[in-house]
């Protein structure tokens, strides 16, 4: 077996079963202290110029509509860089749509789409590392990339994380 293939049978494992001894992932469940939250500011725009086009709405509950995450203005074909170092836990289609996700560790957990990606499961990224260029496909308009991210499984404000603001874009009216 392929030091790749291993890879991506401990990240499938990890993912089904939970942290595994000596992979330097913990559960705050099973400490007397919580992990901490990633600071504030501490990760970059996966796209630049990074243009918000749409952002997060939290849904009333776990199953009420809502946006879970924030639509960053871009075009298709353009860079996509991982927001903060992690390790790649998913690459591939989500019903119609390419998403990668990636586990930074933490119970912090990122996922983009519309994404062709050059990155593969189990592959480990820095921040900023190129993980492959938006697509066309998506639930907003070609060329948006959308970044949504949880925190021990509920979904948080992206902004809470990003570094600077991104460029203001005004939207048509009516």
């Amino acid at each position: 077996m392929t030091t790749r293939a291993l890879r991506a049978v401990l990240v499938a494992a990890s993912v089904l079963l939970g942290p595994m001894p000596g992979m330097g992932v913990t559960d705050p469940a099973d400490t007397d202290t919580a992990v901490p939250a990633p600071p504030a500011g501490s990760w970059t725009w996966p796209v630049s110029p990074a243009a918000l086009v749409r952002p997060y709405e939290p849904p009333a509950h776990a199953y009420a509509p809502g946006h879970r995450g924030v639509d960053i203005g871009s075009t298709p074909g353009a860079p996509v860089r991982a927001p903060a170092a992690g390790m790649v836990v998913f690459a591939g289609r989500v019903v119609d749509r390419p998403v990668i996700s990636i586990d930074h560790g933490g119970g912090v957990v990122s996922s983009m789409e519309p994404i062709d990606p050059t990155v593969e499961v189990g592959d480990v990224v820095d921040a900023g590392s190129r993980i492959g260029s938006v697509t066309p496909d998506g639930h907003g308009a070609p060329g948006r990339l959308h970044l949504g991210i949880r925190m021990h499984g509920a979904y948080v404000d992206p902004l809470s994380l990003l570094s600077s603001p991104a460029r203001a874009v005004l939207l048509p009216c009516c």
